[in-house]
């Protein structure tokens, strides 16, 4: 590896809380592994075997080890995400449409409502460590994170907001219920889909497209970060932990 970064002298093994896992003292093994994960990827390695070896090179845990693949692409992908990333600046929208990855928006905002920890990865997207596998169910920063999410789209000019749940996910219907009633009383011009599975709807929309899924990122036209337009914003006290080998500007 060409100005491959040194790895840092000790790896992290300081205990299983994410305060320990994340903390500023594993936060040079994180960011190099994140680095050279991102580097293999970029060559053509598999992303088990790579993440394996990098790893295993680090002495991460499984928890780390999902977090630096969460926050890794290859340079070339990176570059691409950024030139169709929309800025988070007031009026960036200017009336666009906008199809929202509702669950995969508001979970990460919902993170930092919590106190929880918050990705920053290369492409400079904010990621939770969160999962949605089939059931989701309202916590207490739900109303919150819904509110700050609007207020964010308002902020930017978006128009019309569109929200889309997955139907087989439990307690999507609710959720709809709920946008629809904030969306209603804030005077939010926004509609509600429950498709079987929202990711190709979203990654062949012609609407920006709000979400930090891989998957949805690298095939839609345009990219914008919700968690990116509310945190740094309207959470300053929220707990970022930023992997890039180079942290920049969140």
């Amino acid at each position: 590896m060409p100005d491959t970064p040194k790895p840092p002298k000790s790896a992290p093994r300081s205990g299983t809380s994410d305060r320990d896992l994340f903390g500023p003292e594993q936060l040079p093994a994180l960011r190099v592994a994140a680095w050279e994960l991102g580097w293999l990827l970029g060559r053509g390695y598999a992303e088990v075997s790579a993440g394996k070896l990098v790893g295993d090179r680090h002495g991460l845990n499984q928890r780390q080890r999902k977090a630096v693949r969460r926050c890794t692409a290859p340079e070339a992908v990176v570059a691409v995400r950024r030139a169709k990333a929309v800025p988070t600046l007031d009026g960036a929208l200017l009336g666009r449409p906008v199809a929202v990855d509702g669950f995969n928006a508001l979970i990460t905002i919902e993170a930092a409502l919590s106190g929880r920890v918050v990705l920053v990865g290369a492409d400079g997207g904010y990621r939770d460590m969160a999962s949605v596998h089939g059931t989701w169910r309202a916590v207490s920063e739900t109303g919150a994170a819904i509110t700050l999410a609007g207020e964010a789209l308002a902020r930017l000019g978006a128009g019309p907001v569109t929200w889309l749940l997955d139907r087989p996910v439990s307690n999507s219907g609710k959720l709809r219920g709920r946008l629809l009633e904030t969306a209603a009383e804030r005077g939010w011009g926004w509609t509600v889909a429950l498709p079987p599975d929202p990711d190709p709807v979203l990654g062949a929309s012609a609407s920006a497209v709000a979400s930090n899924d891989s998957w949805v990122v690298d095939s839609c036209a345009i990219w914008l970060d919700l968690p990116s337009a509310v945190i740094p914003r309207q959470l300053p006290e929220a707990w970022l932990v930023d992997l890039r080998l180079q942290p920049g500007p969140c």
